[in-house]
């Protein structure tokens, strides 16, 4: 089986199969990843997102040099088409039925699947298994964008401390730094927003 750098190459030359096994190795990780990042899409925002980040993915390969696995590279680009499109869902429509996501049919254009997210206990999973996994959607917005991609990457791509390091370019002991300070802002974003509430505390071991 080719290496991902020997896949890209063949990509960049514009071989159409390499793009097809580009699309089929790493499309359900992008639905996946898109569907953590904002849980109350339909399957149909999540399809939409995904085609716009491999669109994305077509336009600029070139840009990628391959300092970080191509999948955290995709994961920074499913975080912002992710955005993108809630705040245009959100400025143009209000209210209205959704169709509700199927996580098991195929899409029928592209005959693939959104692989949904595991439901076995992943690093971390306080975070994702939280009931107030909506509260800290919102919170996220209002943190810094730096801060706010530190955690998508780290939470919700699930990407390691070294492949953190790899890809923002800061060496481990920085991410951790960097990443408990975004945690403690995200923490104190939460605690306001639940300020008039008493149904338990947010949790502050998530590192």
């Amino acid at each position: 089986m080719e290496t991902e750098a020997q896949l890209l190459a063949r990509c960049r030359r514009g071989v159409a199969e390499a793009w097809d096994e580009l699309f089929d190795r790493h499309y359900a990780a992008a639905g996946r990843f898109v569907f953590q990042l904002a849980s109350d899409f339909t399957r149909e925002d999540v399809e939409e997102v995904c085609q716009e980040v491999f669109l994305s993915v077509i336009r600029n390969l070139s840009s990628f040099q391959g300092g970080s696995q191509f999948q955290t590279w995709l994961f920074r680009i499913a975080a912002n088409k992710a955005r993108d499109y809630r705040e245009r869902q959100h400025a143009a429509k209000r209210g209205g039925g959704q169709t509700p996501l199927s996580l098991s049919a195929e899409d029928p254009e592209t005959g693939l699947t959104i692989d949904p997210p595991s439901g076995l206990p992943a690093p971390d999973a306080e975070l994702m298994n939280l009931e107030k996994i909506e509260l800290v959607r919102e919170a996220l917005d209002q943190v810094d964008e730096p801060c706010r991609e530190i955690i998508e990457l780290r939470y919700f791509g699930d990407l390691s401390y070294e492949e953190l390091s790899c890809e923002l370019k800061l060496n481990p002991k920085t991410v951790s730094s960097r990443l408990s300070k975004c945690l403690d802002r995200l923490e104190a974003i939460a605690r306001k927003m639940i300020s008039r509430e008493k149904s338990g505390d947010f949790p502050s071991n998530l590192r």
